[in-house]
């Protein structure tokens, strides 16, 4: 069976989307930053800063490079939120000794696309999507299963992306450097932050 190609997905209806609007969640600046360049001028773009499971210090910093990134390229709008940080610690109760990329990350994807599909059928838009499949260490078939699910739960549609693709995340690298960004080297949660303490 063939995999999807969830990236020329994308394409197909980037070249139809005109006036409809996007409400992208983002985990950091870094990250959205190919993404968002890969968008703009494509579709009405808004950036939806909802990251519960990144500690308080850091999400602080995360959050003010994004809100930078966008101010300097206008690229997207900022949608603002609470951080709600025990709503992430709720969702992956039972799962906390879970390696990294398991069982606990999915439930926190889950956590994070299904307040951006609850956000963006409240809020009007076309669709909804994620900046996580630009790292290679996200699994973007699951983040698109997960999509697409919440998108029939809230009646709103998936935007399937992996922007990992044609160079995505190499990308996001150099427009790091060039924007002068802040690169964690951690998912951002207490748990990912202990494993890279182990590894490094």
């Amino acid at each position: 069976m063939n995999k999807r190609n969830y990236n020329a997905e994308m394409e197909r209806i980037l070249l139809t989307a005109g006036e409809k609007r996007l409400l992208l969640h983002s985990c950091c600046a870094p990250c959205s930053s190919h993404c968002l360049s890969v968008l703009f001028e494509k579709i009405r773009t808004t950036v939806f800063y909802y990251n519960p499971n990144i500690e308080e210090e850091e999400y602080r910093i995360r959050k003010a490079e994004q809100i930078r990134l966008l101010r300097e390229t206008g690229w997207a709008d900022f949608l603002d939120c609470d951080h709600e940080v025990n709503r992430f610690y709720e969702s992956v109760r039972g799962y906390e000794s879970c390696p990294e990329g398991g069982k606990r990350c999915e439930k926190c994807f889950r956590l994070r696309l299904e307040e951006t599909a609850k956000r963006a059928k409240e809020l009007g838009y076309d669709y909804f999507a994620t900046t996580l499949t630009v790292s290679p260490l996200k699994d973007a078939e699951l983040l698109n299963r997960i999509g697409e699910e919440l998108g029939r739960k809230y009646g709103i549609e998936w935007l399937p992306t992996d922007f990992k693709k044609k160079g995505g995340y190499l990308d996001s690298i150099e427009k790091s450097k060039q924007y002068r960004l802040y690169r964690q080297n951690y998912c951002g949660c207490v748990f990912s932050r202990r494993k890279e303490n182990r590894d490094g």
